[in-house]
């Protein structure tokens, strides 16, 4: 290097070191939920996995009184239409079990009841005087939104599954910028012509490691169910979410749920899965069209008068 270059060099080295501060900018990044100077906590693939076993089997059962704000529309159609003040009740028992009882708002007549043991459900709409059953699989969405609800789906919100390692694959995310903290596990199924489907996504929170949302996906890939979850606290000594989002964009509906009061593992009973079809109500089974309504029972015959 020639003398000259040398001193040129060094002459941007000097003025770089006495520019003004003003000509450096820091940015202090502040994520939601937490301060400056909390740091993000580093976690590895398995620690994640033992995270969610922990908390599903922390649960045998419970029952909830909750604010809910169910949603129908969708984002792609750029209509969502919310009915607010709706007071609900959950009630759960492993493995399947789950009741959803709904009120109206003000009156709080019940405007839904529904129950699901497994591979079905029943629905009842005292309001349009309808009891509907069916299969959980929900193979093609009706036009009919109502006739979209599944108890199944806000189990699956409610209790986040453990991934099972024997017949899946899991890969590990680390999704951090200036504005996001997660870690995302993808759990990764193999149909059987070998090809890869993403099932389920599952994120935590990287300042405390809690579950901040998780996705459901179909064999195509479309989003089945959005669920977001935020303000863990305890309840009973036990960790959980105290706001969480449902979102069923195929089904076009959504629900909103704060949890007001929960008791957990206080031994939730089989009556109350119970659930039978009102007297006078059409049943309607899902695929078929509606039946007659119940007729009510005949009321019995006077017994005779005794002869004196």
């Amino acid at each position: 290097m020639s003398r000259r270059a040398l001193a040129v060099l060094s002459l941007i080295c000097l003025i770089s070191l006495s520019l003004p501060s003003c000509l450096v900018r820091r940015r202090l990044i502040v994520r939601t939920g937490g301060n400056v100077k909390q740091k993000l906590i580093v976690a590895d693939r398995s620690t994640l996995l033992n995270a969610i076993v922990r908390q599903y089997e922390t649960i045998h059962d419970f029952s909830a009184t909750v604010d809910m704000v169910p949603a129908l529309g969708s984002v792609e159609k750029s209509q969502i239409t919310e009915y607010k003040d709706v007071r609900a009740f959950i009630l759960f028992r492993k493995p399947d079990l789950i009741r959803i009882i709904g009120l109206l708002p003000v009156v709080r007549n019940k405007a839904f009841d529904m129950v699901s043991s497994g591979g079905s459900f029943k629905l009842s709409l005292p309001s349009k005087n309808r009891f509907v059953v069916g299969s959980n699989a929900l193979d093609q969405p009706t036009p009919n939104k109502i006739e979209n609800l599944r108890p199944q789906h806000f189990l699956d919100a409610l209790m986040v599954r453990p991934i099972d390692l024997a017949t899946s694959k899991v890969l590990m995310e680390n999704f951090t910028d200036e504005d996001n903290a997660f870690y995302i596990l993808h759990e990764i199924h193999e149909s059987p012509d070998g090809q890869l489907q993403l099932a389920r996504t599952i994120w935590f929170n990287r300042l405390n490691l809690q579950l901040a949302r998780q996705m459901i996906f179909d064999q195509q890939g479309n989003i089945l169910t959005d669920a977001r979850y935020s303000q863990w606290q305890p309840w009973d000594n036990v960790g959980f979410p105290k706001h969480i989002e449902i979102d069923r964009p195929r089904d076009e509906y959504g629900v909103v749920i704060d949890i007001v009061k929960m008791d957990i593992d206080k031994s939730v009973t089989d009556d109350k899965f119970v659930l039978e079809q009102p007297e006078g109500s059409t049943l309607q089974v899902l695929g078929q069209p509606p039946a007659a309504p119940t007729a009510p029972a005949a009321p019995a015959p006077p017994s005779p008068r005794k002869k004196h």
